[in-house]
């Protein structure tokens, strides 16, 4: 039975009958998931810090992206992520698609959108079995200067996926391998080392080519990027898989080394390293044997990047998850300290985001990435984040009535 409510906009006149809550006929309440490696603990919205002053409106737009993929599947199975809470989003898509449609605007007023996620999901405080914390990083989408042909300055290929490039062992993100057959057999496939020295050079799989192996190695981290051409036009690149090797933060081998004191990394300080020393950055490079192929995108330049399952992400509202672990199009809440407006500051970053993306590099159910756009400001602030925090899973109220619906992507 559909339950109805009556609420007041923010400086606006009562709405009645708004669908903000939704009971599914034949259907029932969500139990309580299980994450492999981490406890889910129940607590209330006032126990979310900065809950009530979050613009909650932004992150039901967010939300309802994610609702025009929840209930489809993939078109590649290699980003689907775990079903886990997809009956229940299914629910909650439904609930937030009448509210919008009853309403006749595409984004309510905060105290409205407040009031949807209250009654439509439940808190969990995220406990990782190995830390209380979560570990949260920023990501962004690259702006660099290519060109179509190589010639000149440009002459760093960025490669397609190749086609005797076979994925096992599951997904190629957040893990499983990829091989290739030579002779009549199975092996690894190529790493990055044998890649920059040519392994795949003339199969015509270059996309395009760069000016600065660097900028291609931070496209290969942030898995998208905008290449400008010398005719103005912006060609847009997305993530198609990589060669199964295993991802090697190089950060972290900086610090290890003492190249790099630990309060002091950031992706420009990576950078750094690597132009002020090529030589020393390529070997660096190499020891990350992980190597990420791109495809062409057919996106207008005001649209986002397009995360794992399949929506334009939104800076500030879409995060990637470990998908073995995370339903795409969850709600999750952060709070955490970070360095935004400066590489010192301290800044209280307290508010919902959707889970709409992952990466070969976030694995565990307390790892998180934070989208923050596209450009050069994007790429500094999202250089800086290497924080614990705290993070909250909304896990929806109710579940889809019809099994059909439901079922697993």
């Amino acid at each position: 039975m559909l339950a109805l409510v009556a609420v007041t906009g923010a400086g606006g006149p009562a709405v009645a009958g708004s669908p903000v809550s939704e009971r599914p006929a034949g259907g029932g309440l969500m139990p309580v998931p299980r994450i492999p490696g981490a406890s889910l603990v129940p607590i209330s919205f006032s126990n979310l810090n900065g809950w009530a002053e979050d613009d909650l409106s932004s992150a039901f737009v967010a939300f309802r992206n994610s609702c025009a993929m929840v209930s489809q599947s993939p078109a590649v199975d290699a980003v689907a992520s775990v079903p886990t809470l997809r009956s229940g989003l299914i629910e909650a898509c439904a609930a937030a698609d009448a509210l919008a449609a009853d309403l006749g605007i595409e984004k309510p007023s905060r105290q409205l959108a407040r009031l949807f996620f209250e009654l439509n999901f439940r808190p969990f405080r995220v406990m990782p079995d190995t830390n209380p914390d979560a570990f949260l990083t920023g990501y962004y989408e690259p702006e660099v200067e290519g060109a179509l042909e190589p010639g000149g300055m440009f002459n760093v290929p960025v490669y397609a996926r190749p086609s005797d490039l076979v994925t096992t062992s599951g997904p190629s993100a957040n893990g499983g391998g990829a091989v290739r057959v030579e002779a009549g057999r199975e092996v690894p496939y190529y790493d990055r080392k044998e890649i920059e020295d040519g392994a795949l050079a003339g199969r015509g799989l270059e996309i395009v080519y760069l000016k600065d192996p660097v900028d291609y190695f931070f496209m290969q981290i942030q898995g998208s990027a905008r290449v400008r051409l010398g005719d103005g036009r912006v060609l847009r690149l997305g993530y198609d898989g990589y060669n199964g090797r295993p991802y090697t933060p190089v950060g972290k081998l900086l610090i290890q080394r003492g190249l790099v004191p630990r309060d002091e990394m950031s992706m420009d300080r990576i950078r750094a390293f690597m132009e002020a020393d090529p030589e020393a950055g390529r070997d660096l490079r190499r020891e990350n044997r992980s190597f990420v192929f791109f495809k062409v995108l057919d996106l207008s330049s005001d649209v986002g990047a397009i995360g794992a399952q399949g929506v334009s992400l939104t800076p500030g509202r879409s995060l990637a998850v470990d998908r073995r672990l995370h339903t795409y199009g969850s709600p999750i809440f952060v709070e955490v300290v970070l360095p935004l407006s400066g590489p010192r500051s301290a800044d209280p970053f307290q508010r919902l985001m959707i889970a709409q993306d992952t990466g070969s590099a976030i694995v565990g159910p307390g790892r998180v990435d934070l989208y923050f756009g596209t450009g050069q400001e994007a790429g500094a602030v999202a250089g800086r984040i290497r924080h614990r925090g705290r993070i909250a899973l909304l896990v929806p109220r109710f579940t889809c009535p019809d099994p059909a619906r439901a079922g697993a992507p």
